[in-house]
C-alpha cells in the first residue's frame, strides 16, 4: 500500500494535507464538548442558571457548525484523493498489462488481471478515502479523549488503562486470524471472475451442449466456496463489536461506580463525570472504528500486492535502445530472406517441453510459406516469434536479415502484420477497426483492403458502409465475416509480411481460393509496379490451402517433419501423404505421381472423403 501511495500520491499531496488537518479541528472541538457539557451541567443544570444553559448550547451548536463545516472539506479532499488515485492506478494497470509480452499474461491469466484492474483497485481507493477521512480522526480522538480523562481524575483514568489493553488484545487475536482469509478471497473471486467469463463467452457452445446445469453448478461451488471463506472471515470479525462494547460498557459501569462516590465525598463535580463518560465512550468507540479501519486496510493491502505484482511486472520483450532497422529497397532484395530461422526453439516456461523445437528455414521475398500440422504441433507458437509476441529460447529469428531482437517492436509490427487464428474486433465502426494499422489510411486503401480480403461485397451491402456499427467482439457479423475483416485490417498500411494463422477457417473453399490469388496477385504487382512483393507465412489445417505455397513446412510435435514444395513432402514425408490422403479427393491422389501412389491411398483413413477438405 505504501508502494502505490508513493507512486500515485505525489499529485494528491495537498489533500492527503489539507483533508486530515480539517478532520483534526473537527476532532479538537470533539475532545472539547464533554468539557463544555461539563460547564452546562454544573454551572447551567444544577444551579438552575437558564442563561448558562442557552450559552453553553449556542457554544456546543456553533461548535457543531464549524466542525460540520471542516468535515465537508476533509470529505470533499478524501473523494478528490482516492477516486484520482484509483483512475490513476487503472490507467497505469491497463497501459502496464499492454506492455507485458504473452509470457506475462499467460502467467497471470486474463480473469485475474480483471479481477485486479476492478475489484483490487476498488479495494485500495476505499482504503485511501477512509485513511483521509479517519486515519486521523479515531487515533487522535482515542489517545485525545484519554488524556483529557486521566487530567479530570487519575484514579478513575486507571479504568481506561484496563480497558484499552483488553481490547487490543481481542484485537490482535481476530487481525492475526483473519489476514490470511482476506488474500485466499481475493483469490477465489479470480476464480469466480474465470467461471463467468468463460460461461458468458461461450455461452452458445454451453447450450448448444445442453450444459447449463454443470456451469450453474460449477459457478455455485465456485460461490460457495468465495461465502465460506468470506463467512468465516465474519464470523471472526463478528466478536469484535460485541467483546468491545462489552468491554465499553462495564468501564463505564465502573466509571459510574467510582465516580458515583467521589461525588458524593465532593471529589467531582456530576459534570466531571458525564464528561469522563463521554471520553471513556469516544476512547472505546475509537478503538473500535480503528478495528474497522485495520479490516479496511489489511483487505487493501492484500490487493495493493497484488496490483504492485503486475506493475513491478517487466515485460519480458522490451525495444529500449533498438535503432530503426533499415528496411529494404526494391531492386536489391536477392540476397536478404524475408524470413529467416536458425535451430529456433521456445518452450511455455522453464521445464516445459519444447513447443517449437530446432526449427531452421529461409524464406525469399515475395514467397509463401504453408505451415500444417495435427493439432498442437506447435504451428501458431512458430509463427508468434516471428512479430516477436515470443521470444525464442534458443536459436534467432531473423526479418529482412535482421534478429527479430535488433528491431524496434513498433517498426517489426509495421512490417509484419498478423491475422490471429481467433478473429477478434472491437466495437466501434468498420472504418475504425480496419484503420488499426494507418490511422491515416483513406477509403480508397480500405476498399483495396477489402477487395483483397473478399469483405467488400457484404460490406457494400451495409448501409453504412464502412461506418457501419461493429458490436463488441463483432458478434453482428457470422465468423466468416469477422475474418475477412481481420484479414483486410492486417492489409490495410502496406505490411511486407503478411503471416495468416489458420485465419481463413471459416471460409468456403472458393472464397480461401480466390483470397490466395488476391494476396498472390497483390505481391506480384507490387514487383512489377517497383515496389516489394508481399510475402506470406499462412498456416492451415487443409492442404488445399498450402498446396500452392512455394515452400511447406510440416510440423510435429514442434519439430520440423518435412520443409519443401507439395510434390516433394508427399513423395518424401509420410506425415505429409497422410494427411493429404485424409482429405484431397481420389482424382487428385492418381495425379499425384500415378499409380503407385494410388496403391498407397488405397490404404488411407477410412475417413477418406469424395470432396476437398472434407
Amino acid at each position: 500500500m505504501i508502494e502505490l501511495l508513493r507512486r500515485f500520491g505525489g499529485k494528491f499531496r495537498r489533500y492527503m494535507v489539507i483533508g486530515p488537518a480539517c478532520k483534526l479541528i473537527e476532532v479538537i472541538f470533539d475532545l472539547l464538548t464533554p468539557l463544555v457539557i461539563a460547564q452546562m451541567i454544573d454551572k447551567g443544570i444544577g444551579s438552575h442558571d437558564v442563561d448558562a444553559v442557552v450559552h453553553y448550547g449556542m457554544v456546543l451548536g456553533a461548535m457543531a457548525v464549524i466542525g460540520i463545516s471542516f468535515t465537508l472539506v476533509c470529505q470533499k479532499m478524501a473523494a478528490l484523493t482516492s477516486q484520482g488515485m484509483g483512475t490513476d492506478i487503472r490507467g497505469a494497470l491497463y497501459e502496464h498489462i499492454n506492455k507485458l509480452s504473452y509470457a506475462e499474461l499467460d502467467r497471470f491469466g486474463t480473469p485475474s488481471l480483471i479481477t485486479r484492474i476492478t475489484n483490487d483497485v476498488n479495494q485500495v481507493q476505499l482504503a485511501v478515502a477512509l485513511g483521509v477521512r479517519m486515519l486521523i480522526r479515531w487515533p487522535f480522538l482515542a489517545v485525545g479523549s484519554m488524556c483529557a480523562a486521566l487530567v479530570i481524575d487519575l484514579k478513575l483514568g486507571m479504568i481506561f488503562l484496563i480497558c484499552t489493553p483488553a481490547i487490543g488484545l481481542v484485537f490482535w487475536f481476530v487481525m492475526a486470524r483473519c489476514i490470511p482469509y482476506y488474500k485466499q478471497l481475493q483469490a477465489k473471486l479470480d476464480r469466480i471472475a474465470l467461471i463467468c467469463r468463460e460461461g458468458l463467452s461461450g455461452a452458445r457452445v454451453v447450450r448448444a451442449f445442453v450444459r447449463e446445469d454443470h456451469e450453474r453448478e460449477r459457478f455455485a461451488q465456485a460461490a460457495d466456496d468465495q461465502a465460506n471463506t468470506a463467512i468465516a472471515v465474519g464470523k471472526l470479525s463478528s466478536i469484535l463489536n460485541p467483546v468491545t462494547f462489552l468491554v465499553m460498557n462495564l468501564g463505564v459501569c465502573a466509571i459510574l461506580w467510582v465516580g458515583g462516590i467521589q461525588v458524593n465525598v465532593g471529589e467531582l463535580t456530576q459534570g466531571q463525570v458525564m464528561a469522563f463518560v463521554n471520553y471513556m465512550t469516544q476512547t472505546l468507540t475509537s478503538i473500535v472504528y480503528v478495528a474497522n479501519l485495520v479490516v479496511v486496510f489489511t483487505k487493501a493491502s492484500a490487493s495493493a500486492s497484488r496490483i504492485n505484482e503486475v506493475l513491478n511486472c517487466e515485460p519480458s520483450i522490451t525495444d529500449g535502445g533498438n535503432q530503426p532497422v533499415a528496411l529494404l529497397k526494391p531492386g536489391n532484395v536477392a540476397p536478404v530472406p524475408a524470413l529467416s530461422l536458425s535451430h529456433a526453439s521456445f518452450s511455455f516456461g522453464a521445464g516445459a517441453a519444447n513447443a517449437v523445437n530446432d526449427v531452421t528455414l529461409e524464406l525469399p521475398l515475395g514467397k509463401t510459406l504453408g505451415i500444417i500440422g495435427g493439432t498442437g504441433s506447435g504451428k501458431s507458437t512458430l509463427v508468434s516469434l516471428i512479430p516477436r509476441l515470443y521470444d525464442a529460447g534458443t536459436g534467432s529469428v531473423s526479418v529482412m536479415g535482421a534478429d527479430v531482437r535488433t528491431w524496434p517492436l513498433d517498426q517489426l509490427r509495421h512490417v509484419v502484420a498478423t491475422v490471429p487464428q481467433r478473429a477478434s474486433l472491437v466495437s466501434g465502426t468498420i472504418r475504425s477497426n480496419l484503420t488499426w494499422r494507418d490511422e491515416a489510411a483513406t477509403d480508397e486503401e480500405l476498399w483495396a483492403a477489402l477487395d483483397m480480403a473478399q469483405a467488400s461485397e457484404f460490406v457494400r451491402n451495409k448501409p453504412q458502409g464502412l461506418d457501419a456499427p461493429v458490436e463488441a467482439g463483432g458478434k453482428n457479423f457470422s465468423g466468416g465475416q469477422r475474418q475477412r475483416l481481420t484479414i483486410a485490417r492486417a492489409l490495410v498500411g502496406s505490411p511486407q509480411i503478411l503471416i495468416m494463422d489458420d485465419s481463413a477457417s471459416a471460409l468456403d473453399f472458393k472464397t480461401d481460393a480466390a483470397l490466395r490469388r488476391a494476396i498472390r496477385e497483390r505481391s506480384m504487382r507490387g514487383a512489377a509496379e517497383g515496389g516489394l512483393p508481399l510475402t506470406t507465412v499462412i498456416v492451415s489445417q487443409r492442404v488445399s490451402t498450402v498446396r500452392d505455397a512455394d515452400m511447406i513446412c510440416v510440423l510435429d510435435h514442434g519439430s520440423v517433419a518435412g520443409l519443401g514444395t507439395h510434390d516433394e513432402l508427399y513423395a518424401t514425408c509420410q506425415l505429409y501423404r497422410e494427411i493429404c490422403q485424409s482429405q484431397l479427393r481420389r482424382e487428385e491422389l492418381e495425379g499425384q505421381q500415378g499409380s503407385a501412389l494410388l496403391a498407397s491411398a488405397q490404404t488411407a483413413p477410412a475417413s477418406v472423403c469424395a470432396k476437398e477438405g472434407c
